[in-house]
């Protein structure tokens, strides 16, 4: 009995920061909102400035937990510029800890207020989160043919109008590789193999519509784009078959050791603008992954696998970048539950910011 509680415990790991995670979200949403109200006849650039700020907190605290609470190894390998740029990232998907792998690289650059995400659309009806991820500059679409270029175009348009400082995070794929469901690995191999595109192993066939539209929309705002690509280690079973990638639960529960990314900065000149084109220039950016992950997860002689070729980095994040944000949002939700107006306020926010950020979403883009 006593092992099974230790078991029980320690599978629970995740317990304390998902609840300061999800816990400080109203205490957050209702700064923002108190800003938003007060910068409504403030020029927008000034608006962003101190929203990025903000985003900034939350995430950092967001970062104390999947990278020093876990205490995972994070390896960088390739280009990672110091200095801050105007980026569009690319990146493989296969778990929800992929957008966190976006933050570990912005913070790094001091960058993180900047990210923004191209989001399915399903995704803008998480309480609170939706909406806020919208108002942040963050993009919804749909599949296929129910892509809406236009409104992608007119919301990018506008965030360069204001000059927002753009980390702008795409997963091509448009869907995660999950090798539990290998009838989309198996729809995605034989889409390629239709269209004459080389077949992919490691990741699905990327689609290029949002690729296309982000790139060419931007083109003269951005400095360059960020090909990135992810491994986390710990993902083969005991036959060497890939298994699936750890849900953030798993990574809060310290079961993924070290995460490897690779970063390939690319100019954007060397990107061709017509879609045609840049639907084969992507294809081939995901050609060069899946022969990164071959060698990560197949390689023949056991000492390359579970790395990258080349030389690697292992980047520790410092405390004074995620601390303090820690100890300033759980200060406000603690002090603001310590009292029954305060209670009161925090259950109202849950509910309300809720329904009224589903209404918004309903209505705006």
């Amino acid at each position: 009995m006593l092992l099974s509680l230790v078991l029980h415990t320690y599978s629970m790991r995740y317990v304390l920061p998902a609840a300061v995670m999800m816990g400080t979200a109203p205490t957050y949403v209702l700064a923002w909102g108190a800003w938003r109200l007060l910068s409504a006849v403030l020029p927008a650039r000034f608006y962003r400035e101190v929203d990025d700020r903000l985003y900034t907190i939350y995430q950092s605290m967001v970062l104390f937990f999947f990278e020093n609470y876990t205490g995972v190894q994070v390896i960088i390998y390739g280009d990672l510029p110091k200095n801050k740029e105007n980026v569009i990232y690319l990146s493989n998907h296969q778990c929800t800890v992929d957008w966190i792998i976006a933050d570990m690289l912005a913070i790094r650059q001091n960058a993180l207020g900047h990210v923004r995400y191209v989001l399915k659309d399903g995704l803008k009806w998480l309480p609170l989160y939706g909406w806020y991820f919208s108002q942040h500059g963050g993009v919804y679409v749909k599949r296929s043919a129910k892509f809406n270029e236009k409104e992608m175009r007119e919301k990018l348009r506008a965030q360069m109008k204001a000059e927002t400082p753009m980390y702008l995070v795409i997963f091509p794929e448009g869907t995660r590789y999950n090798p539990e469901i290998p009838k989309v690995i198996a729809d995605s191999q034989s889409f390629a193999e239709k269209e004459g595109l080389a077949v992919l192993k490691h990741v699905l066939t990327p689609r290029v519509k949002a690729t296309h539209v982000a790139i060419d929309t931007m083109k003269d705002y951005l400095d360059a784009v960020y090909d990135v690509t992810v491994a986390y280690e710990g993902t083969v079973d005991h036959k060497g078959q890939r298994k699936l990638a750890p849900s953030m639960t798993e990574f809060l529960c310290k079961e993924c050791p070290r995460v490897h990314i690779f970063i390939d900065r690319i100019e954007l000149k060397d990107i061709p603008e017509e879609q045609m084109y840049m639907r084969r220039w992507l294809h081939e950016r995901f050609e060069i992954k899946d022969k990164l992950l071959i060698e990560f997860y197949d390689a023949k002689d056991s000492k390359r696998r579970n790395k990258f070729p080349g030389k690697s980095v292992h980047s520790k994040l410092s405390l004074k970048k995620t601390l303090p944000s820690l100890l300033f949002l759980g200060g406000l939700t603690a002090s603001m539950l310590l009292t029954e107006s305060g209670r009161k306020l925090y259950v109202k926010t849950w509910i309300y910011g809720t329904l009224i950020g589903c209404l918004w979403v309903s209505i705006k883009p």
